[in-house]
């Protein structure tokens, strides 16, 4: 990604939309076994010979892509089919192919870690949680001003995180086994100590000697560390919401970030505003970790926990709540009608963790969930 994500595209009463960007990661996997091999620098050459650039993760079997500044849904859709197509090539150069799962559904023993000072410091000082990594998120990037607002919005998002998470779960299978949640990723991630929701902050000010302070006591190794799952990002004027599983298909990549921006538009508006729409400091940590875990666990086919009231509703209910409070901001947009009928799709067939369960339990296979996941070349 570049320093234009805080850019402006389309309009916004008067202000500009914030731009959007997205980060994918992929594992890499063993055509015949389907399990993750360490091939990302070898795919990342491949890549490179292509055009592309590749970040390495912290196992030597996952990679990431990154968008650039895009206005519209419709632009980063574009931009993933390209990007996901020239990875895919780049793979198959190299003889192994890319999975779009939260996690590997089958597995090796442990990760290797990808052979760089930090990821080896990152080994050291965390053992098996780093060769037990091995996770597949989706990362959007919105453009704001300013690191305070940046802060006072992540506050806003706090309250619905969980139904995000819920809507994009996309890892039921690991270990060649039902994980027994819709979102294993996220189970696996909030081990890490600075992972899962942000904390409530006061002000920039208060969020930089929080990171000091995590720092200082190698709670984390660097501000890289900082995993929430809403965050002012360390290296651009933007919001990142990291909450998501990696999407087995673009559109509901595309679907996933157009809600995610027109939250942050509509907290946004809430802090210009000074309305209550989106729940800042009021905010019970026990009722947000109890929704988080029931979002992970049941996906969109269970039951949704409102953190700010404590009513455990059906999740379509909670989608539905969030949607009339995103109708502005979808409006402004112009991508109300789009969302609607993407999560119509999704009510339907499911999310990617409902039909790996349904493929799992119909084939009896992780291996099979590994070749629906898998990204093919284009042509």
């Amino acid at each position: 990604m570049n320093d234009e994500y805080g850019s402006a595209g389309g309009d916004f009463r008067g202000i500009p939309a914030p731009t959007l960007g997205v980060e994918e990661e992929f594992v890499l996997v063993d055509r015949e076994t389907g399990r993750p091999v360490g091939s990302n620098r070898e795919v990342a050459a491949a890549a490179s010979a292509r055009g592309l650039d590749l970040e390495l993760e912290l196992t030597s079997s996952q990679v990431e892509i990154a968008t650039p500044t895009a206005a519209t849904s419709q632009e980063i859709g574009d931009h993933l089919h390209r990007l996901r197509g020239i990875l895919a090539a780049a793979a198959d150069d190299v003889g192994v192919d890319v999975v779009a799962c939260g996690v590997p559904p089958r597995v090796p023993e442990s990760f290797p870690v990808t052979d760089t000072g930090r990821y080896r410091a990152i080994a050291a000082r965390y053992g098996m949680l780093a060769h037990e990594q091995g996770i597949s998120g989706c990362h959007v990037h919105v453009g704001v001003p300013d690191t305070d607002t940046a802060v006072a919005v992540c506050n806003r998002l706090r309250p619905w995180l969980p139904i995000l998470l819920a809507l994009s779960a996309n890892s039921a299978i690991y270990r060649d086994a039902d994980s027994g949640h819709a979102s294993w990723r996220s189970v696996l991630w909030s081990r890490w100590p600075a992972a899962g929701p942000p904390p409530h902050l006061r002000s920039a000010e208060h969020f930089a000697e929080t990171v000091e302070l995590l720092v200082a006591t190698g709670t984390i190794l660097d501000p890289h560390m900082l995993y929430w799952d809403a965050r002012p990002s360390d290296h651009l004027p933007t919001v990142e919401v990291r909450v998501g599983d990696v999407q087995m298909r673009v559109e509901e990549t595309q679907t996933f970030a157009t809600l995610v921006r027109a939250a942050v538009m509509t907290a946004l508006d809430d802090l210009r505003a000074g309305d209550r729409r989106f729940p800042a400091a009021d905010l019970d940590p026990a009722l947000l970790s109890a929704a988080y875990w029931i979002a992970a666990h049941d996906g969109v086919d269970g039951r949704a926990l409102d953190p700010t009231t404590g009513a455990l509703v059906p999740v379509w209910t909670r989608v539905e709540q969030l949607l009339t409070v995103l109708a502005p901001a979808l409006d402004r947009l112009g991508e109300r009608d789009g969302v609607m009928q993407a999560l119509d799709r999704l009510r339907l067939q499911g999310n990617g963790a409902s039909r790996q369960r349904r493929l799992f339990e119909e084939s009896g296979s992780a291996l099979a969930v590994v070749r629906a996941a898998t990204l093919h070349p284009p042509g």
